[in-house]
């Protein structure tokens, strides 16, 4: 009898319900996946529970697709147990969201030779909760002129906290009234100071796994408005830059889903933001690029349970700054080195082959359920849970015409 092999998708939740149910019907259309060993490999998922467990309980799943633990503690140490005792794999890691936030997302970019605004970090506003904050401040903290940094940066900046993410405190600062009003409300919040630079487009990418896709992302926008639905809006050099700039990243932290928002002037791209553990895969803000997203967590699921990947704790640094102290490589040459090793990292050229051997005709699949009746219930069903019911009909109308947008575009 031919060996079968059955894996389960863990699913840690906060308050989604779109996508989990986009995910779960696409997942049930993979069907079996047979091995170029003979084994049968079947797929299910599961929304994992909160509940005490024991460091030594085994662990159902194999993979976990992580949308919680970013703020919610219990189920993150779940999560580091299930990855070092018993090899359960991580999207994203915990590991290194934790340890590096923004700020040290920041740094090590900047060690990488890529275009990062000038950013200072300020001091708190206000004493955090510790008793001896107030002897601490008192003896050690230096003065310092909020204003005259604000001034050397240049305005307009921005104000934002060192951690976190979701747009949560974050300030564009046009003057010193802004920026005072601004520091004065940041409270016990950790806070950066960062120049800007005027640019053409605000591109942000979502990469899951070896895919990736580069929006056009307008921040100032409503939620539902903000990714256009626009495919030459960079430059080659620009487009390249921005694909391989978020693989960067995502390699170098150990990340597989993950967004990266970037200011881009002509052909100069520069990253602001790329440290997101929760990234936004909303159908009423991706709407169109909503299948594409879904299908590559799918997909990249599967070929990582398949083909065996395991979770990686040590991130091997080293490799990538030996390319950034080459002073024979420019930047665009490095830029290519980096994402040479991102490539390795996420096997990317094997996860290519593998899709197009072992889920030939999954795209298909994928455009036969955008097209039909289930996804236009979970659309419907999104949609009112969202709006107001005065609005409902006009948003069900906005999200079905750019979804019927992205079927048509892939039957051409």
């Amino acid at each position: 009898m031919a060996d079968r092999s059955h894996h389960l998708i863990g699913l840690l939740l906060g308050a989604e319900e779109d996508w989990p149910q986009a995910f779960e019907a696409l997942l049930r259309r993979v069907g079996p996946v047979k091995d170029k060993y003979g084994t049968t490999h079947e797929f299910s998922s599961d929304r994992l529970t909160i509940e005490p467990f024991d460091l030594t309980d085994p662990v159902r799943v194999g993979l976990v697709i992580d949308r919680l633990a970013y703020w919610y503690y219990h189920p993150r140490e779940w999560l580091k147990k299930a990855a070092l005792m018993n090899g359960t794999y991580l999207l994203n890691s915990p590991f290194t969201f934790q340890s590096m936030e923004k700020h040290s997302a920041y740094c090590a970019m900047l060690r990488l030779g890529l275009k990062i605004p000038r950013t200072v970090l300020v001091p708190y506003k206000n004493p955090v909760d510790n008793v001896r904050w107030a002897y601490t401040a008192a003896k050690y903290n230096r003065p310092f002129d909020l204003d005259a940094i604000a001034d050397d940066l240049g305005y307009p900046l921005y104000m934002k906290p060192f951690d976190g993410g979701g747009w949560r405190g974050v300030s564009r600062i046009r003057d010193r009234d802004e920026l005072h009003r601004a520091y004065d409300e940041s409270g016990e919040m950790l806070m950066h100071l960062q120049a800007t630079i005027d640019y053409d487009v605000f591109a942000r990418a979502l990469s899951i796994g070896a895919e990736t896709m580069v929006m056009d992302f307008r921040p100032d926008e409503p939620m539902h408005n903000r990714y256009a639905v626009s495919h030459d809006f960079l430059s080659p050099s620009a487009g390249h830059q921005a694909v391989a700039i978020s693989r960067i990243v995502n390699a170098f932290f150990g990340w597989e889903f993950n967004s990266c928002e970037m200011l881009v002037k002509g052909d100069s791209v520069h990253p602001i933001d790329y440290a997101n553990a929760c990234p936004d895969v909303a159908i009423t803000s991706l709407h169109y690029y909503f299948p594409w997203a879904i299908s590559a967590l799918v997909k990249w699921s599967v070929f990582s349970l398949v083909t065996g990947r395991r979770t990686k704790v040590d991130l091997h640094t080293e490799r990538y700054f030996a390319v950034a102290d080459d002073d024979s490589l420019d930047y665009d040459a490095k830029l290519n080195a980096y994402l040479a090793l991102a490539d390795e990292h996420f096997d990317t050229a094997k996860y290519r082959e593998w899709c197009a051997e072992n889920l030939a005709d999954f795209d298909t699949r994928l455009v036969d359920w955008a097209a039909g009746p289930d996804f236009d219930r979970l659309l419907r069903e999104t949609v009112e849970a969202t709006y107001p019911a005065h609005e409902r009909e006009k948003f069900l109308a906005h999200f079905r015409g750019l979804t019927r947008l992205w079927v048509e575009d892939q039957s051409r």
